[in-house]
């Protein structure tokens, strides 16, 4: 079975993509499942929608937690949590980015096992990209490489037409088909990479994780300013009352989402890529806690930070 997550905001055209792409899959003789996800948003939320697509019945219901392709129209996205646009991706799993930035760049950003590819938009458009989805289902339909030119064109022309009457919509037919077939071009170096991922067992699942942000008293934090010009000496993780911990076993080595989103310059990552947190400086926002995609930095109370490095300190002094 494919399995295909679109991710990008409210008005870039992703429940468009999702049901070009389906129809193309149906027209080709699958079996097919396509639908957004979003709730009471607004313009530029970010939103998603998946596609499934088999030869045989499918009895998968939800969203996709383990796709074969997600395609990112906004790369703005990417380091976004709430996003979810790395989630349950792993090395068969393939990213397609539509960004200015090289797959490499990419690559060295994130650290993740998937295959990455780029494809960037040159639209120009004005209006916020009106032709977006047609261009991220034409990537998909190449990417896949089931789908033929002519039922990619079908299924826009399907689904474009029952917008509105033959006469206003046949120049918007034309244009949605434009930049589809322009993005499965692009794409032809890379046709048919993405393949069928295997069935998903119940006895595999993993309840999800989730950011646990422990409520702790603010009594002994306090402002320590001395004078102008010492703010490296000045240690505003006195202010702390919540410490992020890193947990390397988690973390991909990604070096840009949390010392990039970190407010103060408070972590650096090392030439081993490994984020350093630096705790003098740190004032517990929690924004890295929040910003790192595979939820590798949790939340603790400084007072049981204190005394775990209590009891470290008494552990070594007793050997």
């Amino acid at each position: 079975m494919y399995r295909i997550r679109f991710h990008g905001r409210g008005g870039q055209g992703m429940k468009t993509a999702s049901r070009i792409l389906g129809t193309a899959f149906f027209l080709e003789g699958f079996e097919v499942q396509d639908a957004p996800r979003y709730g009471a948003e607004r313009r530029g939320a970010p939103i998603f929608a998946y596609v499934r697509a088999d030869r045989h019945p499918i009895r998968e219901r939800g969203v996709i937690q383990r796709p074969d392709l997600v395609i990112v129209a906004d790369d703005s996205l990417v380091p976004v949590p709430g996003a979810g646009v790395i989630s349950g991706l792993d090395d068969h799993g393939i990213l397609l980015i539509n960004s200015e930035e090289s797959a490499d760049t990419w690559r060295h950003r994130l650290s993740i096992g998937s295959p990455i590819l780029t494809v960037p938009d040159h639209s120009g458009d004005p209006a916020g990209q009106r032709f977006l989805g047609a261009s991220c289902a034409g990537a998909a339909a190449r990417l896949v490489g089931v789908i033929s030119r002519e039922h990619l064109i079908q299924a826009i022309g399907d689904e474009i037409s029952a917008l509105g009457t033959a006469a206003a919509t046949a120049s918007l037919v034309q244009a949605n088909s434009d930049r589809a077939l322009d993005a499965y071009e692009a794409m032809a170096a890379h046709a048919g990479c993405v393949s069928e991922g295997s069935g998903i067992s119940a006895a595999d699942y993993r309840s999800p994780d989730w950011v646990d942000l422990p409520s702790d008293p603010a009594t002994v934090a306090a402002p320590a300013i001395h004078a102008g010009a010492t703010s490296v000496e000045v240690r505003t993780g006195l202010w702390r009352t919540l410490r992020p911990v890193i947990d390397y076993s988690r973390c991909n080595h990604c070096w840009w989402v949390c010392s990039t989103f970190c407010p103060d310059g408070a972590i650096d990552v090392a030439a081993d890529g490994e984020p350093r947190i630096d705790y003098d400086h740190c004032k517990g926002c929690m924004v890295c806690v929040a910003q790192c995609p595979p939820h590798a930095i949790e939340a603790i109370s400084e007072q049981q930070a204190q005394r775990q490095e209590t009891q470290a300190a008494d552990r070594e002094n007793s050997v």
